[in-house]
This record gives C-alpha cells, sequence and structure tokens, in this order.
C-alpha cells in the first residue's frame, strides 16, 4: 500500500469476519448492550468483587545465573461475573519496574498486598476504571524488580521478554505458576488474549520494546513519554545527556535478591555503554526503531514537548518509523516536561483512552478511528487537532544563517549566505542564557533571527541542523536550538511540576475499595509569562561527525556534522521572530567536553531543515515584509532547565 495512502487515517476499522467476532464480543461482556451494537463499556461489574491473583510466569531465561528459568510476578485484576459465566476478557497490561521501589502516577503509589501475597492497591486508576467495564488489568513486575527473579537489563532482552512472555502465557503459549518457586501451574482461561500494553516512561518504553518483537495477542500499546532507543536516552550523536549509565539505573531498581545475584548482569552494562559514547551492540539490541517493521499492535502516543527528561526525539524517530510501515497510529502532544496525561487533560485523557481501549481490544464501533490524528496544546489547556502529523503539506525546509552588523547576532532566511561567526564553549552557560541575549553580541553562542513575521509560522515534525565548524581544541560539543521570539504564556515546564500544578482536592474515576482508591490529587497548569520559547533542541560531540564512534579532532580543521533536534509542532505566530541558536554545552541537558573550545562556523555550510507546513513558499510569506528587529534588551523566559534526572519515569 501506498504510504500516502497508508497515512490518510490512523487507523482503517477491521473488515465484517472481525466486526462480527467484536459483536460476539461485546453480547459477553456488556449484557446491557444485547439489542445492539454496543458502543461504549459500561461499569457492569463489580470491581470489590474483583478476582485478585498472582502468577509467576517463567520467561524462559536465567538472567541471575542461579541454574533455573526466572518468573515475572504478574498481579491481576479482572471481573469474577464473565469467569463464573465462562466468557473471556481483553488485557490491559502495564509492566513495570517501579512497582516496589519507586511508585506510580503523580503520587508515586507502590502495589500493595494481603496476608495471601495478592494485590490489594495497584498503583493509578486503570483498574478501577476499566475492571467493572469489563477489562483484565495486569500489572507486570519486570524482571529483577519487586517480587519476580532475574536480573533488570535496562530495556534489554531481560526486560522486553519479561512481558512478552506474559503476554504468550495470555495467548496459551508460555508456562505460568501459582507461586514463586513451586509446581503447580496457572493457566490463563479467562482471557481472550486480546492485550493493550500502556504506560509512563520505562513501562511505556517497555511496551514500545514488546511491540517491536511483533508477538501475537498484543493488539495495541499507549507509550507515555517514552524511550524509542536507549541510546538516545543517554547519548546525542556522542554527546552524554547524563553523568551516569544504565548499570547506575539498573542498581536503583533492583530488588534485594537482585542486587545479590547481578553483579555480572552490572559488569556488562558497564563495559557495554561506555561514556565516550560510542554506539555498541548493547545499544543496537535496545533500539526498538530499527525493528519498526515488525510492529502490529495500533500505536496511540503521548508525549510533552518540553520533556527533558525521555527527551522529544525518542517519539520523533519511532513516530517517523511507525509511519514508513503503515503502523496504526494517533498522538497527543502536551506543552509539558515528562508528565501523564492523566495530569494534564484528565477528563479527555479518561475518555480518549476508554474509547480507545473498546475500539482496539472490544472492537467497539465508536467513531474514534475517524477521528483526528493528532492532538496538539497550543497554550495552557487550549487544544487543536490535525487530521494526520505532520500535515500533508509539511515540507522539510532548507534555512541558512547570516551574519549580521554586530558578532553573533546574524539573520535567518533562505539564500546561502557567507562569513563566519565565533564562540567560545561556556559550560556555565545554558540555552535560556542565549535565547535571553539573542540580540547581543554574547561570546558564548551564535544567533540567527528571522525579523519579525507577518504571518503564522508552523513547524511540526523534527529538524536537523547542519554545522561546518572549526575548533580550537581536540574535543568539542555542540547545542543547536530553535526559538521562538515574543511573548506568550506557556506551561512552565521548567519548574517543580514541570507544567503542572498539583491541589489538594480529589477527583475520582472508577470504583474504589477499602485499599485502592480511585481518587487521585486534581492537577491544574502551571502557567508563566515569557518572552520566548524555545521550541526544538539538538546535541552532538563534534568528534562523531565522520561515524557512530567519536574520535579526537584536529585543531584547526573543519568538521561538518549534522545535529537531530528533538520532534515538535509549534506556531511561531505574526509579530514574533524565528531564531537558530548556535553554542556549545547547554549546561545541565549535556555534559561538557575535556577542553573548552573556541568553534568558528562556516556559515556557508551551516543550515537548518525544518519542517513547515506549507514549506519554503510559507516561510517566504511569513517573511515577506518583516519589519526591523526591535531594539536589543534582555529577554525572560523560564527558568534554566535544572540538571535532568537520570530515571526514566521519576516526578509525574
Amino acid at each position: 500500500m501506498p504510504k500516502s495512502v497508508r497515512r490518510t487515517r490512523f487507523m482503517t476499522w477491521r473488515p465484517l469476519a472481525t466486526a462480527a467476532v467484536a459483536a460476539l464480543m461485546a453480547a459477553f461482556l456488556v449484557p446491557a448492550a444485547a439489542h445492539g451494537a454496543p458502543r461504549e463499556s459500561t461499569p457492569v461489574y463489580s470491581y470489590a468483587n474483583a478476582i485478585r491473583e498472582s502468577v509467576w510466569v517463567d520467561t524462559g531465561l536465567d538472567g541471575d545465573g542461579d541454574g533455573k528459568h526466572d518468573r515475572v510476578a504478574v498481579d491481576i485484576v479482572r471481573p469474577a461475573e464473565p469467569a463464573r459465566q465462562g466468557h473471556k476478557v481483553p488485557v490491559i497490561m502495564d509492566a513495570s519496574p517501579y512497582y516496589s521501589c519507586c511508585g506510580r502516577g503523580n503520587e508515586s503509589q507502590k502495589k500493595t498486598y494481603d496476608a495471601n501475597g495478592h494485590v490489594v492497591q495497584m498503583p493509578l486508576f486503570y483498574d478501577n476504571y476499566f475492571v467493572p467495564r469489563g477489562y483484565a488489568f495486569v500489572g507486570v513486575d519486570l524482571a529483577g524488580t519487586n517480587r519476580s527473579d532475574g536480573c533488570v537489563d535496562v530495556g534489554g532482552r531481560s526486560d522486553i521478554q519479561s512481558a512478552k512472555a506474559v503476554i504468550d502465557w495470555l495467548n496459551g503459549r508460555a508456562r505460568g505458576y501459582t507461586t514463586r518457586t513451586g509446581t503447580a501451574t496457572a493457566r490463563a482461561t479467562w482471557t481472550n488474549g486480546r492485550t493493550g500494553m500502556i504506560g509512563k516512561s520505562w513501562d511505556g518504553t517497555i511496551a514500545n520494546g514488546v511491540a517491536a518483537t511483533g508477538v501475537r495477542g498484543l493488539k495495541t500499546i499507549v507509550p507515555i513519554s517514552a524511550i524509542s532507543s536507549w541510546y538516545d536516552y543517554y547519548f546525542a550523536k556522542g554527546a552524554p545527556l547524563y553523568d551516569s549509565g544504565p548499570d547506575w539505573l539498573s542498581g536503583y531498581v533492583d530488588s534485594p535478591d537482585a542486587t545479590a545475584k547481578c553483579a555480572s548482569v552490572q559488569r556488562k552494562l558497564v563495559d557495554g555503554a561506555p561514556r565516550t559514547g560510542d554506539w555498541t551492540p548493547l545499544w543496537t539490541e535496545r533500539d526498538y526503531v530499527k525493528d519498526a517493521a515488525k510492529v502490529k499492535a495500533s500505536v496511540f502516543l503521548v508525549h510533552g514537548m518540553q520533556d527533558l527528561n525521555v527527551r522529544t526525539k525518542n517519539f520523533g524517530q519511532w513516530w517517523d518509523a511507525l509511519a514508513r510501515h503503515g503502523v496504526e497510529r494517533k498522538i497527543w502532544l502536551s506543552q509539558t516536561g515528562h508528565v501523564d496525561p492523566f495530569d494534564f487533560r484528565r477528563a479527555a485523557w479518561v475518555d480518549t483512552l476508554h474509547r480507545w481501549f473498546d475500539h482496539e481490544l472490544l472492537g467497539y464501533d465508536n467513531g474514534v478511528d475517524r477521528e483526528p490524528m493528532a492532538d496538539i496544546e497550543r497554550h495552557p489547556d487550549q487544544w487543536t487537532t490535525s487530521a494526520v502529523w505532520p500535515p500533508r503539506t509539511t515540507s522539510a525546509t532548507t534555512l541558512r544563517p547570516g551574519a549580521g552588523a554586530q558578532p553573533g547576532v546574524g539573520t535567518l532566511g533562505l539564500a546561502r549566505r557567507s562569513g563566519t561567526e565565533t564562540f567560545t564553549d561556556d559550560p556555565t552557560r545554558s540555552e535560556t542564557d542565549w535565547a535571553a541575549h539573542i540580540d547581543q553580541a554574547t561570546a558564548d553562542k551564535a544567533g540567527f533571527t528571522t525579523g519579525p513575521l507577518t504571518h503564522d509560522l508552523r513547524l511540526s515534525g523534527s529538524s536537523r541542523v547542519t554545522v561546518t565548524a572549526t575548533p580550537t581544541t581536540a574535543t568539542a560539543h555542540l547545542s543547536a536550538v530553535l526559538v521562538d521570539l515574543g511573548p506568550d504564556t506557556i506551561r512552565d515546564y521548567a519548574g517543580s511540576g514541570e507544567g503542572i500544578d498539583t491541589l489538594t482536592g480529589r477527583t475520582c474515576w472508577g470504583a474504589s475499595t477499602a485499599g485502592d482508591s480511585s481518587c487521585y490529587k486534581a492537577t491544574e497548569a502551571a502557567r508563566t509569562g515569557v518572552d520566548y520559547t524555545v521550541v526544538s533542541r539538538g546535541w552532538a560531540d563534534l568528534g562523531n561527525y565522520a561515524s557512530d564512534k567519536g574520535v579526537a579532532l584536529t585543531p584547526g580543521k573543519a568538521y561538518t556534522i549534522t545535529l537531530d533536534l528533538a520532534a515538535t509542532d509549534h506556531v511561531v505566530p505574526k509579530g514574533h521572530r524565528l531564531a537558530l541558536i548556535v553554542a556549545g554545552t547547554d549546561k545541565d541537558l549535556i555534559d561538557p567536553p575535556a577542553d573548552t573550545p573556541t568553534l568558528t562556523l562556516d556559515l556557508s555550510r551551516t543550515s537548518a531543515r525544518v519542517p513547515l507546513v506549507g514549506g519554503a513558499d510559507a516561510f517566504e510569506r511569513a517573511t515577506k515584509g518583516a519589519a526591523p528587529a526591535p531594539a536589543a534588551s534582555v529577554l525572560d523566559g523560564v527558568r534554566a532547565p535544572r540538571t535532568a534526572l537520570r530515571v526514566p519515569g521519576e516526578a509525574h
């Protein structure tokens, strides 16, 4: 099928045979809908009387080297009534390393258990809301965490097999046991095997990785702020994003058993992920993008466009790969940082997720497949939609920097320019410092701006900036930043809530028991007024100019490298300016190089490929007749980004 056809809608609903099966399932699951084709599952089953049980599934691996196959703990909450009637239910599953060490959600909930070892509190609202509606909820402890055997290998074979084995068990292809060490087996006779995986950050990453195996029975995934390639969590083309590697993260979530048994796995993580930023086989194993062609599940992707924990290159490259292979998909993009949609758009999220799972797992023709592909937050709590994403008229447009009247204060346009600009890396300065002084000559950056736009200009997708630079030292790091220069009110993504404030009141979503409340603290948008907004960012070690293994630079020699900028969707309004900044170390977002280089840019060989809706024609129209730039002043933005977290899943 041609790509143009495949991308028309995120879904093409299944043919008549599937619809017939869906109708039969609906009759089993929702008695109230027996007189017509259902469009929505309703809470007809008892949550208080739901079956709560635990199973240990054999992964087929021996990660902890004790001579026995690892078993992962699977905690299940499912409605009792369908099982008594012999009817089977679909599964919503969240596989996580955080159920005991750190907690899930804005209130850091952990699993709790009764005297029999059955789960009492399952974190988040999924079981409270969906079990009464005819779904089972399954919470899986990744290998090496909580009550599971094995070792945490941070996105590798053990992590992914932890969840894949459970899907195999749900579909009768793997063995489960009633205890961690016993021989009594457990079969999932109560489910039809249709599974949807959901999760934020590391949990959503597991959903991506399992989908990339093509496992049968996985019908949809909902990855929230998730990683698609673990290399791109830790590095950006050789530039380190964190001061530690996956071994630290494994140790952070390991159970006591895993800590005692998994030294060899820790050593492999250290040896396989050198701090040089070189690509190694360890990263190949943890790159799910390369296996996008295997994905059979539909994908409902959610990400904050200001997420500086799991940075948005991760969703952009995953989305593009899924599109190339015709995967059915939908996307929400917020102005937040690393925040769950339950905490930035709660009512709409629960409603949309409900309809999504009804459509994908119950087969209900509820129209969610005919809605726009993308929801995008333009201003706090103000959302717009796109029929497809990026829009069909989006075209990568080459923008070129030019020298201005002052050093480091240049122009940005379509025409190729000559000349050079020079800056010196200052590891104490960040993107906020560069943007605040965009119209002033400073030694730490080179900035290039359009004039005030005469029409709105929309960026939609991933940008790339190609830089030709001559360093004075053997090591050098680069940053490239796109900025919207103009007043606005945005979510305060640099604040402690990363765009939300948590309130004292609560709202309830589903049924509750004494041990598991469905009521969660309400939130609201944390707003701030700014004079500029950073739209997209990218980084690189100049030593990676020729390959994915870095080399020492020759001072005085010119090198060309392309930086991948984070995916986004942003409208630069009429009257604002678009800016490109090229600089060195972006404080707290990448680590500095060993040296303190001065770099000279060759402007004739430096450019930005920016995805503009309407392409070059839109840029030319928006910049035609632009007034002169305003007088130089210091602009106000969000506070400087705080030191980036090393844990995908911390905070909200």
